[in-house]
């Protein structure tokens, strides 16, 4: 028996910005989210089961290699998008994007990644018959953890 605790997922990420206002328009320029709650300084953005939390102001520096990874439907719908609103981001292959104040998003399609959501919480998120890929699938099968 171990006194270690299991982690078992993320619960949110909290990301410093430079202005609430002008974060939460980039946001929703790119991302369909519902709006949490908001403060002076504070935003919350549903992000399917989880959030992210927005602070102002930044008082650290732009991020280089620090990043997050955030899931998406389609990965390559939104590069056409931030490519169309003239955001720098590669043609092909992985996709990073930096917001306005910095902060560096890694950003990978759902159905290339290992963790899955309940078919209740895809139902509820309007993605029913969001299908993983057969790497993802593979990966998932490895570690015992299709059910």
């Amino acid at each position: 028996m171990t006194d270690r605790v299991r982690a078992v997922g993320v619960n949110h990420v909290a990301l410093e910005v430079d202005d609430l206002d002008a974060a939460l328009e980039w946001w929703s320029r790119f991302f369909a989210f519902e709006l949490r709650g908001r403060r002076r300084t504070m935003a919350w953005i549903d992000l399917g089961d989880q959030f992210v939390a927005l602070s102002a102001p930044r008082t650290q520096p732009a991020d280089g290699d620090r990043h997050f990874g955030l899931v998406v439907d389609d990965k390559e719908r939104l590069r056409a998008a931030l490519q169309d609103a003239g955001v720098p981001v590669s043609a092909s292959g992985s996709l990073r994007v930096v917001d306005p104040s910095g902060n560096l998003i890694e950003v990978v399609d759902y159905r290339d990644v290992q963790f899955s959501k309940t078919p209740g919480v895809l139902r509820g998120m309007g993605l029913d018959g969001l299908d993983k890929s057969a790497a993802a699938l593979e990966e998932l099968r490895a570690k015992d953890l299709l059910g």
